[in-house]
């Protein structure tokens, strides 16, 4: 019986380390599973400290403030643009103001208090308009020229801020004319007229 005990005994010890001395790898590959550097998180020190990296915060802000002068100068080339433009064309306030001196021009003819009849009637609005498209020549030539005088900039911005310049100089040539009776003098009287 003595024998028996010590053969099962013997047997389940042998058993046991052939399980272990068969399979070492299963269990160290499962402990290098277990701390696999892909499943650990990356060691940045910032948890160590408690912080955040500087520069993961910097960034947007550094990136939003050439972005925001983009725009800005965008934005800027547009409107010279459009202020050079309604220079040439006129405007709806150059036209209200023209009508305007028409209208006191009228008033004064049928008072009596003016001597200049054609001045009250025709060459005083004429100014007018010309004058309120001068100064939105005025307006379109410093608005092309700050974003002009910014860099660096995008093509496009800069292609449509100088179409603004000259759009505005050509507007302001045309009313800087129309205001000193260069392309069509005032109408007059002849002297034979009464």
């Amino acid at each position: 019986m003595g024998t028996t005990t010590t053969k099962n005994d013997t047997e389940k010890t042998e058993a046991v380390t052939d399980d272990t001395a068969a399979d070492p790898k299963p269990a160290a590959a499962s402990e290098e599973q277990a701390t696999a550097p892909e499943d650990r998180a990356p060691d940045t020190g910032a948890e160590e400290t408690g912080q955040e990296e500087p520069h993961a915060a910097d960034a947007p802000a550094e990136q939003a403030a050439p972005a925001r002068r983009s725009i800005a100068a965008g934005a800027g080339a547009v409107a010279g643009a459009a202020l050079g433009l309604a220079s040439l064309t006129g405007t709806w306030a150059g036209t209200i103001l023209a009508e305007r001196q028409t209208v006191l021009g009228q008033i004064k003819l049928q008072t009596g208090k003016t001597q200049d009849q054609i001045a009250a009637v025709y060459t005083t609005p004429w100014h007018t308009t010309a004058l309120v498209n001068g100064i939105f020549a005025l307006l379109a030539l410093v608005a092309t020229g700050v974003v002009l005088a910014r860099r660096p900039q995008a093509a496009w911005t800069r292609a449509v801020a100088w179409g603004g310049f000259a759009l505005a100089v050509i507007g302001l040539i045309i009313a800087g004319g129309m205001y000193l009776d260069l392309f069509a003098a005032a109408p007059k009287v002849g002297a034979g007229s009464s």
